[in-house]
């Protein structure tokens, strides 16, 4: 298994970190994708990749954090220069539910996250929230140049679900597909095609059910494996063999 979205530099997984690693591998992950938020929070990430064979990273600037922590295409280009690990941009995206931040400053850093990508070849991980419309039509922006997309902790509409699919784009599922108000979420898995679908964690956010209510991390990604290959109706070995296959391919060729 692959856990394609989680936060390592966070609490309480960083102080807890070899504990964390070895329950991972108990359950049979084999790469831990660790995401960065914000300048400080990349610092973290650059010396948790040295940790462990295991752990990736990513460079970028999460939304919320996008009017303090202003950063520019070359500046993300230089970052993954700084290690063949760092292997993704993001999180970027829009989230227009807290509004964090001002939206033209999101709109703004998501643009420099997706130059970046678009001159590397390098995958955009992107968040949205209440901002369907908006993150389409800026991703449509782009189509011609085949950006490698995928959207992390996705949660969004089927109808949305489609049209992101026009643009190849890839969908991680997280622990709110455990959730039992989730029904809409289990459509929407449903109909995206199985070459298009990664699992993640998200912790030590969303813990999947059983485990809701604690703190997340890697190893409960079983949790959530187990519920998506029932809403796929095949074995969760097929289903981790896939996800596992859709991750390599999207970030190592």
């Amino acid at each position: 298994m692959i856990d394609s979205h989680c936060h390592l530099d966070h609490e309480p997984l960083i102080s807890d970190l070899s504990n964390v690693l070895q329950r991972s591998k108990d359950v049979g992950i084999e790469k831990l994708l660790t995401i960065s938020t914000s300048f400080e929070s990349f610092a973290r990430v650059k010396e948790l990749i040295k940790r462990d064979e295991m752990i990736y990273g990513t460079i970028g600037i999460h939304p919320h954090e996008s009017s303090t922590n202003i950063i520019t295409s070359k500046q993300i280009i230089d970052g993954l220069s700084e290690n063949s690990k760092i292997i993704g941009i993001g999180e970027t995206g829009l989230d227009f539910y807290y509004n964090n931040s001002k939206k033209d400053k999101q709109i703004a850093s998501f643009k420099e996250h997706i130059e970046a990508s678009i001159q590397t070849n390098i995958p955009l991980i992107v968040h949205s929230r209440d901002a369907e419309k908006e993150t389409f039509e800026i991703l449509n922006e782009y189509k011609h140049e085949k950006i490698k997309i995928l959207m992390h902790c996705f949660t969004g509409s089927k109808e949305f679900s489609e049209k992101l699919t026009t643009l190849n784009s890839f969908f991680s599922a997280s622990g709110i597909i455990t959730f039992k108000n989730s029904l809409d979420l289990h459509e929407t898995f449903r109909s995206i095609p199985m070459d298009n679908i990664l699992i993640e964690t998200d912790s030590p956010f969303l813990a999947p059910v059983p485990k809701r209510g604690k703190k997340n991390e890697p190893s409960f990604i079983d949790f959530t494996a187990a519920k998506l290959a029932e809403i796929k109706n095949i074995s969760k070995e097929d289903l981790i063999r896939k996800t596992t296959e859709n991750f390599n391919k999207l970030f190592f060729n």
